[in-house]
């Protein structure tokens, strides 16, 4: 990096994980983040100065209002937060910004016309955020162990379901996709986890995938269960699909589901340090396609495989790197998801997902929870 040149981002931590990355430090409104010359800035308002300054992993966090006075001093009648940052830029020197791609508009034009040179980098903006360490391990670990309780309790109940007239019902009224993600959502807030767009869909509705389900769960019909809390404690996430039917699945269903389930478990074994991630999701196309499972539009509705294979997961649901048409070459230390499906309306919809942590010479399987398809 050039003497002149910072990083800089400007954004609410809460949402933007490559900010929280950066400080360890959540805050719901925007802040402003430098790292100028290998030390890492923060500029922060009086209401999160002494916070941030026991929180934030980093080197200075220095008052907004401060620097806003000193503004103000210079002439500036209403200092915005260009005007401020513009300061602390010119006390260190700086004429160059490295910004993430995500990085406000406005806040770019005003810096131009202040003669700012910016570059933008596109994700992953830091590449290192793929490699997890030991402890980035564990908080994923924790919460995919909070997944799977959650979803042995949602099992658990379509097991204690009757079947009636096509549906499942419990405790005399019918079983619905809402009751049980409300089931999952509770029992996953009870171990410090927060899930948003929990996946419980039966029928055809599971073979729109990100279709998350409404109304009574069928019974002989597959049902698609796709969860992905993030830990409220460690900001980490899991996820986990599985696919399950509550009665008697018919042959072709059960043949579909074997078929998922053969083809995750290949694609599981070849992923390792070094794997080609554009490979292992053509390998599964292919697989498909021998199999006699076409991928295409029908009635103008896609049916077959139609989404990637695999994502990595951390403090993004979906961050770098990617198993897919486009894939990436895999590293030692990243934890990627295995997830192919296949979708067809009438028949049903199978998926099957898994989280792995690659290694080098293979990967080890960071899910623990079984894959059962039929539940009784």
């Amino acid at each position: 990096m050039a003497s002149d040149r910072a990083t800089l981002m400007i954004a609410a931590s809460e949402s933007d994980s490559n900010l929280y990355y950066a400080t360890r430090f959540i805050a719901p409104d925007p802040f402003i983040f430098m790292d100028v010359k290998g030390k890492r800035i923060l500029l922060m308002s009086d209401l999160e100065m002494d916070r941030a300054r026991s929180q934030a992993t980093v080197d200075q966090v220095l008052s907004y209002s401060e620097w806003e006075r000193r503004a103000r001093s210079q002439g500036v009648a209403i200092p915005g937060s260009v005007d401020v940052l513009h300061l602390v830029l010119q006390d260190h020197g700086i004429k160059q910004l490295l910004i993430p791609g995500n990085f406000p508009f406005g806040h770019a034009v005003k810096l131009q016309a202040l003669g700012y040179q910016l570059e933008t980098k596109k994700e992953p903006f830091y590449e290192r955020r793929a490699i997890k360490t030991t402890e980035e391990i564990r908080c994923i670990e924790d919460a995919q162990r909070a997944t799977e309780a959650a979803v042995s309790a949602a099992h658990a109940a379509l097991r204690a379901s009757t079947i009636r007239d096509g549906i499942l019902w419990l405790d005399g009224e019918p079983l619905t996709s809402e009751r049980i993600k409300k089931l999952i959502n509770v029992a996953l807030m009870e171990r410090d986890c927060v899930a948003q767009h929990t996946i419980v869909a039966g029928g055809d509705q599971a073979c729109d995938p990100h279709d998350e389900g409404s109304g009574p769960l069928p019974a002989h019909r597959s049902i698609i269960f796709d969860v992905f809390p993030r830990s409220a404690v460690t900001r980490y996430f899991a996820d986990m699909s599985r696919t399950v039917v509550r009665g008697t699945a018919s042959p072709e269903l059960t043949q579909l589901y074997q078929t998922v389930k053969d083809a995750q478990e290949e694609a599981i074994s070849k992923v390792r340090a070094g794997a080609d991630g554009t490979k292992i999701h053509q390998g599964i196309c292919d697989r498909f396609d021998a199999a006699g499972y076409a991928t295409g539009v029908v009635n103008g509705r896609m049916q077959g495989y139609f989404h990637g294979t695999g994502h990595g997961v951390g403090l993004d649901i979906h961050e770098h790197p990617r198993i897919s048409r486009n894939g990436s070459i895999l590293q030692e230390g990243e934890v990627v998801t295995v997830e192919p499906g296949l979708y067809y309306p009438g028949l049903g919809a199978v998926r099957i997902e898994d989280m792995v942590l690659v290694t080098r010479d293979g990967c080890r399987n960071l899910t623990n929870y079984p894959k059962t398809f039929e539940l009784g």
